[in-house]
């Protein structure tokens, strides 16, 4: 692989690698990178993996290769402190009420005064959902630019500048294509003076680059512009207009409308080929989404005879100008090559609209202009010699030898494939089980016995389960029945997703099982299948409750099945099957992180081996053996007992002597 990324970054292009878990793929593109002596851009999926290669893999490979370089690492804007937005809450301009949120920006207080770098993710107790977070970091919309009193020292600013002037940066994707349209991210200086883009955890590429490609409009958006609307106008243009009314019709007018959508559906989406969303009624909807229009259009008015009054009175002016040219693109019907939907919660309402993939963005917007850009001299003349590479990775990026669920869906076909195979001896380390009879799945009784056989195997190994749902539903009825079954004082705990942030469940996973005759079950969906690393005996088990194939009913599954339908190819077959198979294979990859590990994973479908497509999604998983018959399930569980006894007892004379 490191050999394949060098001749990329030699030649340039595109180079697509699949690289198996284990394989090293992070030391693979970052050591012909850094030996490149180009300037190197790395785009993670998550924050967390940006986190790492910052602090942790390129500090050490940057140290053991003896290299002078500069390393930076740059987040969106709402990742850091606004010391602006600080000083309002601070001075009461939008104070809140709630005693706990009140704490916690005392807490970000005594932080702001010591921080460099004025990231938020040094505040580790500080959750990404908290409340807190809009109040002390700023928007596109609420940011005060150059008229903002701490614009020299502002966070955001440092940390763009630390960028431009770095050897090696790397961001995340959602910065990546938060510059597509607007100039805001700090990537359109970034990208024309890079000589070598590395994507990893490339799988993610497209679903994110889907989401930044669209349009969206949200009650939040709204509401919270009307509420900025009636603080800034009170502050600068009182008397003017009657603010108050304008502000509260528009506030009225949202909640008329989310009160149209009606209850949340299961899934929480609304497919919305037509004017008006599914199952809706056409005529309150026109009649609530032109209200709303209207009295967004009236707070406007007047704000447009504001324009001397203050920069931060015309950019709210402009906020609500693009507000509502959005509002009007989704009262008009959608485009063909564009999906939308609705997304509907207890107190929300989103509108969406994207296109089916990134391929024409790619293509048309990213590469090529970046190649164009590395390929010009200071006078616009092309230069043939500075050739900018690309480098897209994961540990899973498709199901056949030209990797096309993840090359075709970016537009990225005649780019190099290479897939790298994991060195992991999975046959030996880890077994595969699909129990019969069983339940089918999405009856009644099929989550009731899935939690009956990850309750006797947990009990039986002492916790170190992972059980990853493919619905909410599922995950709730899972664990409510191990709770049930377990009770208060059971050696085991039971952890739930949603019930605390993903890294303190896992913290709390981990800490579990290094106590004697403790253990623990996690129950997941979502965001748990991938991105979750318990090497060693920390997790021994992972139970899938079924096949992870997409939603039929959600609106971007359905747009992407007729069209693939509408060109004579096979819903089916073209994209639900690769799909459930790069989950399943996500999935799957928690179980295995080393060599020393060993394991067993469980997948309650029968389908895997009565339908004819479960030979495909079987060859999909890592070639673990195969265990036919629950007495070998049974027995390969007592081996990782025994084993997990066996390493304890090895371990604590030493911990002792150590001690």
């Amino acid at each position: 692989m490191a050999l394949a990324v060098a001749q990329a970054i030699e030649e340039g292009g595109v180079l697509v690698v699949e690289a198996g878990t284990g394989v090293g793929k992070t030391y693979a593109y970052l050591v012909p990178a850094l030996l490149s002596g180009q300037r190197v851009l790395v785009s993670t999926a998550t924050k967390a993996l940006q986190d790492q290669l910052f602090a942790r893999d390129l500090p050490r490979l940057v140290h053991g290769l003896g290299l002078p370089l500069r390393m930076a690492r740059l987040k969106g804007r709402s990742s850091y402190l606004c010391m602006e937005r600080l000083e309002r809450v601070r001075q009461g301009r939008t104070a809140p009420q709630d005693p706990q949120v009140l704490r916690a920006v005392a807490d970000v207080e005594r932080w702001a005064r010591v921080t460099r770098t004025g990231d938020l993710a040094e505040l580790t107790a500080l959750d990404e959902r908290s409340p807190v977070m809009p109040l002390v970091s700023s928007t596109k919309d609420n940011c005060l630019g150059s008229d903002c009193p701490h614009w020299q020292d502002c966070h955001v600013n440092q940390a763009r500048q630390q960028a431009l002037e770095a050897d090696v940066v790397v961001v995340n994707h959602h910065l990546l294509f938060a510059d597509l349209d607007v100039r805001d991210s700090g990537m359109a200086h970034l990208l024309p003076s890079t000589g070598v883009v590395v994507i990893d955890e490339a799988h993610q590429l497209n679903d994110i680059g889907v989401q930044f490609a669209g349009e969206a409009l949200s009650s939040q958006q709204l509401v919270g512009y009307a509420r900025d609307a009636l603080r800034l106008t009170q502050e600068h243009a009182r008397g003017m207009a009657d603010w108050l009314v304008l502000c509260a019709t528009l506030e009225q007018a949202m909640r008329e409308l989310r009160l149209q959508a009606g209850k949340p559906p299961v899934g929480g989406r609304l497919a919305w080929q037509a004017v008006t969303p599914q199952g809706l009624d056409a005529v309150k909807w026109r009649a609530a989404l032109v209200r709303l229009g209207q009295s967004l259009r009236a707070l406007l008015i007047p704000l447009s005879s504001l324009g001397g009054a203050g920069a931060e009175l015309q950019r709210l002016y402009e906020r609500g100008a693009e507000l509502l040219a959005r509002l009007a693109r989704f009262a008009a019907p959608a485009d063909d090559e564009c999906v939308r939907w609705l997304e509907v919660g207890a107190q929300y309402l989103r509108m969406l609209e994207s296109p089916l993939s990134i391929a024409r963005i790619m293509q048309q917007r990213l590469l090529q202009r970046s190649l164009e850009d590395a390929g010009s001299d200071e006078g616009g003349e092309v230069d043939p010699s500075r050739k900018k590479a690309w480098v897209f990775t994961s540990a899973t990026l498709g199901n056949d030898a030209q990797l096309s669920w993840f090359v075709e869906s970016c537009g990225l076909r005649g780019a190099q494939v290479l897939q790298v195979e994991s060195p992991f001896d999975y046959h030996r380390q880890a077994g595969v089980y699909v129990p019969q009879p069983f339940a089918a799945a999405g009856s009644a009784q099929h989550s009731q016995q899935v939690a009956q056989l990850v309750l006797d195997a947990a009990q039986r190994i002492g916790g170190r389960t992972l059980v990853l749902t493919t619905t909410l539903k599922a995950l709730h009825a899972i664990s409510a029945s191990l709770r049930s079954s377990l009770g208060l004082f059971a050696d085991l705990d039971v952890l739930v997703q949603g019930e605390a942030p993903k890294l303190a469940l896992i913290q709390r996973f981990m800490a579990a099982g290094a106590v004697a005759g403790r253990g623990a079950v996690l129950v997941a969906s979502a965001t748990f299948w991938e991105g979750v690393d318990l090497p060693g005996d920390m997790l021994q088990l992972v139970v899938i409750d079924k096949l992870p194939f997409p939603p039929p009913d959600d609106p971007l599954v359905e747009a992407r099945s007729r069209l693939l339908e509408s060109v004579g190819r096979g819903a089916f077959h073209d994209y639900m099957l690769p799909e459930a198979a790069l989950a399943l294979k996500q999935g799957a990859g928690r179980l295995i992180r080393s060599e020393a590990d060993r394991g067993v994973l469980v997948i309650c479908d029968s389908r895997l081996m009565t339908m004819g497509y479960g030979a495909e999604l079987m060859s999909a998983l890592p070639p673990m053996r195969v265990l036919g018959s629950q007495p070998e399930f049974e027995a390969a569980l007592e081996q990782l007992t025994v084993q997990h006894v066996k390493r304890d007892g090895e371990q604590t004379p030493t911990q002792d002597s150590e001690t």
